[in-house]
């Protein structure tokens, strides 16, 4: 079977200070990178002793996880195993790049994000461009903040065409339709992002071939649905796996609502949907169909996810 597996370990810890975000410049303790390198080891050793599945692996942490060895070797070691059709991670790129020369870029991919204010633009630039040169397959985006917006048209005009840049809606900012134009004139797909997708009931991809993994081996459905399926470990999660509707009322994080299957994200997103890269370019400012099955309502108060 085709399986997807979305990874969050123990990591808290960032290098950033993002005002927008509730883990920004915390800390891990020696003994808390300790246990995280443990968990993904166990995670990625699971992963190589797997016969028989199409594995894909998006690793969402909390924090910033390339700064970590660990993190950058275990990308590249699941994207040179057979049963792993593709590996991706967050990351707001503040990490070296050589690592990547490593790995096997027809299958490992990168879903970055700039943070103006937290790091220089030519430096994230500048990794941008090397990926580029690198071959690497990445996705790039920033939060869709009033006093971002300039930095997205600079970005956008500096990246090459072909190079997705995707825009989120802040958590607690309501778009007036003017300014929702601004931002969908640089991310077509911005109309997804802008309102919390109605889920309740509806059939989701997730608890069925999207699975999610904490550091201790829980599956859940997804990162926003504390009911656990069982074990990863045990092999208890597999008799839980199938068809379900979503319990909760929205869905407003790209990592959750991208496989609701009442929306057409799989086939805008076809061979890119866990990196965000979209199947038709759209840095030529190219319509992509927007079929939204319900109305959905304004953008509630923050969820905790990362999306």
């Amino acid at each position: 079977m085709d399986l997807t597996l979305l990874y969050r370990g123990p990591l808290a810890s960032c290098d950033f200070d993002c005002p927008y975000c509730p883990f920004a410049k915390r800390r891990d303790s020696p003994e808390q990178l300790r246990l995280d390198r443990a968990a993904l080891e166990r995670f990625t050793d699971w992963v190589a002793q797997q016969r028989g599945d199409r594995l894909s692996v998006l690793f969402t942490p909390w924090g910033e996880a390339l700064v970590r060895s660990w993190y950058r070797r275990a990308l590249s070691e699941l994207s040179q195993l057979p049963q792993v059709h593709r590996v991706a991670i967050q990351t707001n790129l503040s990490c070296r790049t050589d690592w990547l020369k490593e790995a096997d870029l027809d299958t490992l991919a990168l879903w970055c994000t700039y943070h103006p204010g937290q790091t220089p633009y030519e430096r994230f630039l500048s990794k941008c461009r090397e990926l580029a040169r690198l071959g690497v397959r990445f996705s790039v985006g920033i939060v869709g903040l009033p006093e971002h917006l300039d930095h997205a048209r600079q970005l956008r005009a500096a990246l090459p065409q072909q190079i997705y840049l995707w825009v989120n809606a802040a958590d607690g900012h309501t778009y007036q339709d003017a300014e929702a134009a601004q931002w969908t004139d640089l991310d077509p797909l911005f109309p997804y992002s802008r309102r919390p997708h109605s889920s309740a009931g509806l059939p989701c991809r997730t608890g069925e071939s999207v699975i999610s993994v904490d550091g201790e081996g829980t599956v859940r459905r997804c990162h926003f649905v504390r009911e656990e399926l069982g074990n990863l470990y045990d092999g208890s999660y597999r008799r839980a796996l199938g068809p379900r509707g979503c319990p909760r009322a929205v869905c407003d994080c790209h990592i959750g609502y991208v496989h609701l299957e009442s929306l057409p994200l799989y086939d805008v997103f076809a061979g890119g949907v866990l990196e965000r890269i979209p199947a038709a370019p759209t840095g030529v400012r190219q319509p992509l169909a927007l079929t939204l099955r319900r109305p959905s309502p304004e953008r509630p108060t923050p969820d905790t996810g990362i999306g």
